[in-house]
């Protein structure tokens, strides 16, 4: 998964937030993260939804039973940064409540299909979304 995200991280930065192949004409983030145990700054490409001001990310793990361990980051470290095309901004993680959640997630996927595919394989884990508040 690391040489995965490593490719899709530089095909990003050398071509100011555009991806081609599977995600062209996707919104995409690169969000930053400190490891909730070590401190370890990582860095991971994701899908997002503005909302309002906001952005939303999802959980999703390609719909596996387990949370990312980015998301665990997350909680442990809400304040960070995501690169959005040449751009860096600072925000606050915070889950969203189970009605912001829902509404955003039934748009995501109305726009992405495979969101509502990683819901079935989930195997009954409620993925999370997260929205990232700009500081």
């Amino acid at each position: 998964m690391s040489d995965w995200n490593s490719n899709i991280i530089e095909e990003f930065r050398e071509n100011e937030g555009q991806l081609g192949g599977t995600f062209e004409g996707w919104n995409m983030l690169l969000l930053h993260h400190a490891g909730a145990k070590t401190g370890t700054q990582r860095v991971n490409p994701l899908t997002y939804q503005p909302v309002g001001d906001s952005l939303a990310i999802f959980a999703s793990k390609a719909g596996d039973p387990r949370n990312p361990d980015w998301f665990h980051n997350l909680v442990a470290n809400p304040d960070t940064k995501v690169e959005i095309g040449t751009d860096t901004i600072a925000v606050t993680a915070r889950v969203a409540a189970d009605d912001e959640r829902d509404k955003i997630w039934t748009k995501q996927k109305e726009l992405r299909s495979q969101f509502a595919d990683y819901e079935v394989s989930a195997a009954g884990r409620k993925i999370p979304v997260i929205i990232l508040e700009r500081r």
